[in-house]
């Protein structure tokens, strides 16, 4: 059975915290530690209150020290949002306090609206189109070649992160088969080009030494509980989110209820269904075939999953029975 790893996004619930947010994502990837995930990663976003992971590198910094073994790492980091430089700083200081356990997952995407973008770097325009050149800076300076015109990352330097490239289009998967690097895929909620992205990455794969395969990831959502009512009432946190975001409120992740029926019009429905179309909602032994035909039809090399539950154990609940359906599928394979 292939990995399986996790992405969060530190949600901050409607009435909680922001500390409350990272005390749960750290116990979230202590947990999945302990139940054997691959990586744990953050995705970086900007100026939404239901979002707490807008500095994935000081983040990871804190989880990093109360883990041991699971690989950590940003997925992503949008790079036009900074200078490579920095970005290869904190991740070279992350590299440093926890060695061979980090990932540097990059985005073009700003993660947030343009407005927060323009705060955050001043050409936003040409941070884009410059994005296949900052990713090979930024290789370099993470690397052991010689200087770029003197400039040297400390720390950094020497360290070789791990970089990915991630994306919910084809030229994300243009990018990363030139490169020969890793390649993600944002099928969690943006699921359209899934299939065409992947076929182009691994058809176009260079690699930049012998024995280098393409390699893919590919997201989605999912939502256990003991009961398929349960795992329903728990997904309408997700559901709500989206209708915000489509509606352009900035809210915090909502607490679940009991029906949708008085919350989204016909249209938001149907858009909210298709852009979570690859979300398993419900028991072990209910989503076990979805989970299987999305793994064979994709052919993906790793699994990562968002868990998009207000409440905090049902949260590390649901991470569990993923687990556990993980460990019942590769023994069927088996």
């Amino acid at each position: 059975m292939i990995p399986f790893s996790i992405l969060d996004l530190s949600p901050i619930g409607q009435g909680k915290s922001i500390s409350e947010s990272f005390s749960l994502s750290l116990a979230m990837a202590q947990r999945a530690e302990t139940h054997g995930y691959q990586r744990y990663w953050l995705a970086e976003h900007h100026g939404m209150s239901g979002v707490g992971s807008s500095s994935p590198a000081v983040l990871l910094s804190h989880i990093g020290a109360g883990t041991s073994t699971i690989r950590l790492g940003a997925g992503g980091i949008m790079l036009p949002n900074h200078a490579p430089l920095v970005v290869a700083e904190q991740f070279g200081t992350l590299a440093e306090l926890y060695p061979n356990r980090i990932d540097l997952g990059l985005g073009r995407a700003p993660g947030t609206d343009m407005l927060t973008a323009r705060a955050l770097r001043r050409n936003m325009q040409a941070s884009v189109d410059d994005y296949p050149q900052d990713v090979q800076e930024l290789e370099r300076l993470l690397g052991d070649g010689p200087f770029d015109k003197g400039i040297v990352a400390v720390p950094g330097r020497h360290t070789n992160v791990p970089l990915w490239l991630l994306g919910s289009s084809l030229y994300s998967a243009q990018v990363a088969a030139e490169f020969g690097l890793p390649y993600s895929f944002a099928s969690h909620f943006a699921p359209d080009q899934l299939m065409q992205a992947l076929t182009v990455y691994r058809r176009h794969f260079k690699a930049k030494k012998e024995g280098d395969k393409p390699y893919t990831m590919a997201g989605i959502m999912a939502v256990l509980a003991d009961t398929q009512e349960e795992a329903n009432y728990l997904f309408t946190s997700a559901q709500q989110q989206f209708v915000n975001l489509r509606r352009g409120g900035n809210r915090a992740f909502p607490a679940p209820v009991e029906s949708m029926d008085t919350i989204w019009s016909p249209s938001e429905s149907h858009m909210v269904s298709h852009a979570l179309q690859f979300a398993v909602v419900g028991t072990k032994a209910s989503v076990a075939h979805q989970l299987s035909s999305f793994i064979e039809k994709t052919e993906i090399d790793e699994l990562i999953i968002s868990f998009p539950i207000y409440d905090g154990e049902k949260r590390l609940a649901s991470l569990g029975l993923m687990a556990e359906l993980r460990h019942e599928m590769a023994n069927y394979v088996a």
